[in-house]
């Protein structure tokens, strides 16, 4: 249907362009359109009033959509609009919303390809996967998500992990460093556990085997937090698919279309005055609907 539209719409603007020179009624005999209904689609552009109530519909959703789209770094795609629409109270259908996103000619951000950040340390003990794969959780603070990714600076490369509850599938802890230590993503987890304070023995937290995630000092925060730990089995891309949704999301939405990025005190183009973390705070609402 989308695609005869844009014919039709097509076959519109090239009849009102020539129809000085040769008139409507020849070029409608070489084209596959009547000239009533070119005339009509003229009268309904002169008086909006005689379209049809989904054309009225459509008119009134569009700028709504162009709207959500702009405000939200021209990087949400259907799904992602869909719903902020229903969160503003908009009642549309998601094929819908994929329609006239097609008729506007705006489209989501497309995810690459994610590259190695995990090096296992087989020396390190290794908890068992207590998720296998099972990305679901009942309520808050049940399952904690971990990962880390790497951006490419002039400069070097700058870490960045992240904390993700399953449940609200938000961000609720991350860091940035400059170096993939294990420090860095034991700054996360204390602001994840600083900023939601978990019960004790209700929360497992599951994470690849990376060996910053297997270094005494992280597994000994959280037995101190009473947080039962959980680690991914190694070659299987479901391991951990959650967390590393959040980093294909981090970098389509934010890396690749912000970039380049010059270090990290000053990522972004010639803005000297933001740094990298404080560039990240303002570009990671806790309300990653992934």
């Amino acid at each position: 249907m989308t695609g005869r539209i844009l014919r039709n719409a097509q076959m519109y603007a090239f009849i009102e362009d020539h129809r000085a020179d040769h008139g409507v009624e020849p070029i409608c005999r070489v084209l596959p359109i009547a000239p009533a209904t070119f005339y009509e689609n003229k009268a309904k552009q002169a008086d909006p009033s005689r379209l049809s109530d989904r054309a009225k519909r459509d008119e009134q959703l569009k700028p709504e959509i162009e709207r959500v789209f702009e405000e939200n770094l021209k990087v949400y795609g259907v799904r992602k609009v869909w719903r902020q629409m229903h969160r503003e109270g908009f009642e549309v259908a998601r094929c819908t919303v994929a329609r006239l996103m097609k008729d506007i000619g705006i489209e989501g951000v497309i995810r690459g390809k994610k590259p190695k950040t995990t090096w296992q340390d087989k020396a390190l003990p290794c908890p068992l996967d207590r998720v296998n794969p099972q990305f679901h959780a009942p309520a808050p603070n049940v399952l904690w998500v971990s990962d880390f990714t790497h951006v490419a600076t002039w400069q070097g490369f700058v870490y960045v992990a992240f904390v993700i509850d399953v449940y609200a599938r938000r961000i609720v802890g991350w860091r940035a460093s400059r170096t993939a230590n294990a420090g860095f993503v034991l700054d996360a987890l204390e602001q994840a556990i600083h900023q939601r304070m978990p019960a004790q023995d209700q929360l497992i937290h599951h994470s690849d085997r990376g060996s910053q995630y297997l270094s005494l000092k992280y597994t000994e925060r959280l037995a101190e937090a009473k947080i039962a730990p959980s680690v991914g089995s190694v070659g299987d891309s479901y391991h951990n698919a959650l967390a590393e949704t959040i980093n294909g999301l981090f970098k389509a939405e934010v890396i690749h279309r912000r970039g380049p990025w010059r270090n990290f005190e000053r990522p972004l183009h010639n803005d000297k005055t933001t740094k990298f973390s404080a560039y990240m705070l303002f570009l990671l609402p806790l309300q990653n609907n992934i």
